[in-house]
């Protein structure tokens, strides 16, 4: 949801983004609490396969299982240089689709060691994490380098067997300023809560938004924003101005710019009030395009806040799996 050209192409320096291709970061204490042991966590149906729900464990308790995997992994290799955890929760066949990384849980270790001995005192705060079927997807702000801006990202993670089987993120640099006055990460709306809203809201909000997303992206009818935006509209997209006049106008600009726009919708991920949703957008036939994740929360039924992550798909891959 970006006004021009130069907003939908924030690339990230180099050093930058190869040191970043699985976004770290500590989990929010709700997060953290919601599975039987963050620190050791356990596949859920001890009696069946990994992963998989028997007796006393239910969809809440898989998913938490999830979260508390991909937190522990991230935790384990960029905070603690503990690569166990590598061997312990990623198969060894495991699909990467950031373009600076080959496939592998080999791979995964080695650039986890280069990582801790380059940039020793970064910092991860994951805001958000939710889980939907076999995929985690976290929202955190990143900090390389102490005193620096740092940059947005999300990772997603699928999980096949009760271990992680693929990973995808995008990364965007954080600006010096907004078009709206709120930053990147926090929750304006009501409540002002990161964690994700009760589990009987997600199919209904999936759908909401889907269909939001069809209208207003996909088939660029700005008349979706009066359908699903509601009043209390908060706007994290650093170029667009707050509420639901500012999005009308900067969208309305974009598609203005960039007529031939396609917007492709690769995966919707959602779990209570949040849903997320990874595309794939080329604004002029030819173009390589870019990676993007658009983060909205739901309340009553109405759109009420927006985050976003944008990156270039770059010429080159170290992988041969693309970036969707």
């Amino acid at each position: 949801m970006n006004t021009t050209a130069s907003v939908r192409r924030r690339t990230l320096a180099a050093a930058i983004a190869a040191l970043a291709l699985t976004t770290v970061g500590a989990v929010p204490a709700a997060a953290a609490d919601s599975s039987a042991s963050a620190a050791h966590p356990q596949a859920p149906g001890r009696g069946g396969a990994p992963g998989s729900s028997t007796a006393g464990y239910g969809e809440n308790a898989r998913l938490a299982y999830q979260k508390a995997v991909a937190v522990q992994v991230l935790r384990g290799v960029f905070e603690r240089g503990d690569m166990t955890v590598v061997d312990r929760f990623v198969r060894t066949d495991y699909i990467q689709h950031n373009p600076l990384a080959p496939d592998g849980a080999a791979a995964l270790k080695a650039f986890g060691t280069a990582w801790r001995q380059q940039y020793p005192d970064a910092t991860y705060d994951i805001k958000r994490v939710i889980s939907e079927g076999d995929l985690v997807l976290l929202h955190s702000s990143v900090v390389l380098t102490p005193g620096t801006r740092g940059i947005a990202a999300v990772d997603i993670f699928r999980f096949q067997g009760g271990k992680i089987a693929e990973h995808w993120d995008v990364l965007q640099d954080v600006p010096a300023t907004t078009a709206n006055g709120n930053d990147m990460f926090s929750t304006i709306s009501r409540p002002q809560t990161e964690a994700p809203g009760p589990a009987y809201l997600t199919a209904y909000n999936k759908k909401l938004v889907t269909a939001f997303v069809e209208r207003y992206l996909v088939k660029k009818d700005l008349s979706a924003i009066d359908t699903y935006v509601g009043p209390e509209y908060h706007q994290h997209n650093p170029y667009i101005p707050d509420g639901v006049a500012g999005a009308k106008a900067g969208l309305g600009a974009y598609y203005a710019q960039f007529p031939q726009l396609v917007a492709t919708p690769k995966r919707v991920i959602a779990e209570g009030d949040l849903v997320a949703v990874h595309s794939h957008t080329v604004n002029v036939p030819g173009e390589r395009g870019q990676a993007v994740v658009d983060l909205f929360r739901v309340r009553n039924g109405r759109i009420v806040e927006h985050w976003d992550v944008v990156q270039d798909v770059p010429e080159t891959s170290a992988n041969d799996n693309t970036m969707f």
